[in-house]
């Protein structure tokens, strides 16, 4: 069999661990009493910290989202202002546009009208000239006519025919 033997060096005296115990009991209260509620204290305000950033970052998420939305809601506002500039801009440089034609017809229609009623006096000024100028020719002729008084028919006709060869037209 087997016998244990224990050495008395290895085994502790009752003094020793008596002693040993209120050590470690006054280690623990001078430890507790200003180690461990300063660590714990510290503890506690970097947990707190670490909340209150982790709420500030959280809040600044939240803000730069708004942000975001913001600017995308600005972004299309001003898209929509722009396409609405160029729809005015177009409208009205088609409206300008159209004037512009609208006062061209006019324009070429006044011209129009203006030349032809130009034609249309100096025609009717022609055609009175030409009356005026018949009517003096016929007044020459019947004024040559009655002159020269001639016996026989056949011979005022044939003067007739002589002097309307003879009449040049202006």
């Amino acid at each position: 069999m087997f016998i244990l033997e224990i050495n008395p060096l290895v085994l502790p005296d009752i003094g020793l661990v008596f002693w040993n115990a209120i050590a470690f009991l006054i280690l623990l209260v001078v430890l507790g009493k200003f180690a461990w509620k300063p660590m714990l204290k510290a503890i506690a305000e970097r947990e707190n910290g670490i909340e209150e950033a982790l709420l500030r970052a959280d809040k600044m998420k939240a803000e730069i989202a708004a942000m975001q939305n913001e600017n995308e809601a600005l972004l299309a506002k001003a898209r929509e202002e722009r396409a609405g500039l160029l729809k005015d801009a177009k409208e009205t440089a088609d409206k300008m546009v159209a004037d512009a034609k609208d006062k061209a017809k006019h324009e070429y229609e006044r011209i129009i009208s203006d030349a032809q009623m130009a034609i249309t006096q100096q025609k009717n000024a022609a055609l009175t000239e030409v009356k005026n100028q018949v009517g003096n020719l016929v007044v020459e002729v019947a004024e040559k006519v009655l002159r020269k008084e001639l016996s026989n028919k056949a011979e005022q006709e044939s003067y007739i025919k002589q002097i309307a060869e003879g009449v040049k037209l202006n």
